[in-house]
């Protein structure tokens, strides 16, 4: 019966049997269409400008498009693609430097121009699709301009007229950034954001706000962005967290400039407390935007919720056994007449370490005080709207990892033995690893975020351990020793040791075997993020023979030091895969008076033999079921 009202439905939304063919028909030619380009991005940490700019774009696709359309000696490229990528800005330099006269003429050129290349990149699209990626503003128009230039009929004057009067009404400046914008949504089809949004960098509000916008667009969570999640599901551990990395990296005017949120208990809570101490000083970028009061600030802040964090850890740790992180309780390992910690059978000295709320007989309870400090700022966090729609944004189309068009994308780690085999994490009487880990994640995240109101259950405490946890896909390691970077002087207990796979991935079996546990074929490929690849050491993004790409080279700032470089893109297209490095973006003034496309170098991954078609991608797959729906519909019509 069920499945009766379904082809009763589909029979009402195509009237008559003449529609069915119709569709049928057009689903059949979509499915011979070139596939769409993939461009994959991963770790952005806040960086939006630089982030914008690859967008823009399109990780060189866009002036590989221009390449195509125009000979070099024709045309400016470089000049063509730094109007396409900020069209006001460079619409705002001709303005300023030329006469009524000159610009008239520059418009006229670049609308034929942009015709050609929106015209270009559009080919391997249906006119629906392109037909609904126009603005609705100059749809008419950009449709009569690229019908003509298609024909090459011998409307020349009705093409011209066309824009004569566009510039006469003063529309060709906003005509010429439409052209620019489309173009760039024409050249990327779907972009995979494969983790790690937030923090370190400044403005991951602004990314956020990038991709609620962006056309077609999912996200892998990374633990970064875990935390942000877990504190919107109700963690105060989570949120303490990240209050403590906003105020190391100098990024709190995130917290309550961008999303509103009160942090005045907070400061006149450290103040009562922590003295400033160097260990503590906050790593800004540019220093000159911070004065020394607020560098007081950031310093005091990072100590008070460094030990609410430690407190809040040891309360969670003795709640969940099952998480086996007995030794990672910091504060129970102290003496605190001594001043000492002991790890791993090894007495060590604390350095400045200064936590006047800690009852030794008691180490992690919380005063009252902090009891009503943790409450306040959670419930700040929890209502505050635009940071609630950035959440709910990357829950709806975030997940742990995707199984997209054969390839698969996580951003960290599949939990690995030494020997290969798949490592676990036992809850109750079941043993999840794997696939089913990763699954058994996700359910949880997904549950803890629908019932915020529930702050110390196994699905939140969860999300911590996805953080921190010896066995967490998105960790990757077997201790996070932020208690020892900051009290222990001895350098060797900072060492965070790795999981196996990071080791083992460059092995092709061990990434086939992966691929064979999530049900993709073996001549697929891993897409990771989450370890900055060192490419001024020589490490090499592209291991196990191709099987896995690592696309975190350092797109934070922080990082760029030890990579050498400022992050690796991924593309993917109907032609096969290219892996582009990036070097560091300095401003969008550059890129457009130097045309500058902050690209090093592009290389050649995997090439098909013949092009990839839609019919051979997952929204084939779909198209696929739909065309046998609509077969079996016009073959029973007069039943339904």
């Amino acid at each position: 019966m069920p499945e009766e009202n379904y082809y009763r439905l589909l029979k009402e939304t195509f009237g008559n049997k003449e529609n069915v063919v119709t569709e049928l028909i057009n689903l059949e030619a979509i499915l011979h269409l070139p596939k769409g380009t993939e461009h994959f991005i991963s770790d952005v940490h806040g960086e939006y400008e630089a982030f914008d700019h690859v967008l823009r774009n399109g990780s060189g696709s866009v002036k590989e498009k221009i390449a195509e359309c125009f000979n070099e000696k024709d045309v400016d490229i470089d000049d063509l693609a730094a109007l396409i990528y900020y069209p006001e800005e460079k619409i705002q330099l001709e303005k300023d430097s030329r006469t009524p006269a000159e610009l008239k003429k520059w418009y006229v050129q670049k609308i034929q121009l942009l015709i050609t290349v929106v015209n270009y990149a559009s080919r391997k699209y249906t006119r629906s699709k392109v037909h609904k990626a126009l603005p609705s503003r100059f749809s008419y128009i950009i449709e009569e301009l690229l019908t003509e230039k298609q024909q090459e009929t011998d409307k020349q004057a009705y093409i011209q007229a066309i824009i004569d009067n566009v510039i006469q009404l003063n529309q060709a400046a906003p005509l010429i950034s439409a052209l620019c914008y489309v173009i760039q949504r024409f050249v990327v089809d779907h972009l995979h954001v494969v983790g790690d949004i937030y923090d370190r960098g400044p403005a991951p509000d602004l990314i956020m706000e990038r991709l609620i916008h962006y056309h077609s667009v999912d996200i892998q969570w990374g633990n970064h962005d875990i935390i942000w999640l877990a504190s919107m599901a109700g963690s105060p551990l989570a949120l303490i967290n990240v209050l403590r990395i906003c105020a190391r990296y100098g990024n709190l005017t995130i917290i309550e400039d961008r999303y509103g949120i009160n942090l005045r208990p907070l400061v006149e809570y450290a103040y009562k407390y922590y003295p400033k101490l160097d260990k503590f000083s906050p790593k800004l970028d540019d220093e000159t935007n911070f004065s020394a009061a607020e560098k007081d600030s950031l310093n005091k802040i990072q100590q008070a919720t460094a030990i609410l964090q430690f407190k809040l850890e040891g309360q969670l740790i003795k709640r969940r056994p099952e998480f086996l992180m007995n030794e990672r309780n910091m504060l129970d390992l102290i003496d605190y007449t001594k001043e000492t910690i002991e790890l791993n059978g090894k007495t060590y000295s604390l350095a400045d370490f200064t936590a006047p709320t800690i009852d030794p007989a008691n180490p992690c309870a919380l005063t009252y005080e902090e009891e009503q400090l943790l409450e306040k700022l959670l419930r700040s966090f929890q209502i505050s709207e635009p940071l609630k729609r950035h959440m709910d944004f990357l829950m709806e189309r975030g997940s742990m990892y995707l199984c997209y068009n054969g390839n698969l994308l996580l951003h960290g780690c599949i939990p690995l033995h030494q020997n290969g085999d798949f490592k676990s994490l036992r809850v109750g009487q079941t043993h999840y690893s794997g696939k089913s880990l990763l699954d058994f994640f996700e359910e949880q995240i997904r549950y803890s975020y629908n019932h915020p109101d529930i702050s110390a259950d196994f699905a939140t405490d969860l999300l911590w351990y996805l953080w921190t946890g010896e066995c967490s896909s998105l960790f990757g390691k077997k201790v996070m020793a932020t208690f020892e970077r900051y009290y222990v002087e001895d350098k060797q207990t900072h060492h965070e040791e790795k999981n196996a796979y990071y080791r083992l991935r460059n092995q092709e079996a061990i990434c086939q075997e992966i691929l064979k546990d999530f049900n993709l074929p073996l001549t697929g490929h891993i897409v990771n993020g989450h370890t900055p690849v060192k490419a001024n050491k020589g490490e090499n993004p592209i291991k196990a023979n191709g099987r896995m790409l690592v696309i975190d080279g350092g797109f934070a700032k922080s990082y760029q030091k030890e990579t050498g470089l400022a992050g690796y893109t991924l593309l993917s297209n109907s032609y096969g895969l290219q892996l582009v490095a990036h070097q560091p973006f300095s401003s969008v003034k550059e890129s457009i008076e130097q045309r500058n496309d902050i690209l090093s170098t592009k290389r050649l991954v995997e090439r098909v033999e013949s092009r990839t078609t839609v019919s051979e991608t997952n929204i084939g797959k779909k198209l696929n079921q739909e065309k046998k729906a609509l077969e079996t519909l016009y073959e029973n019509y007069d039943f339904y």
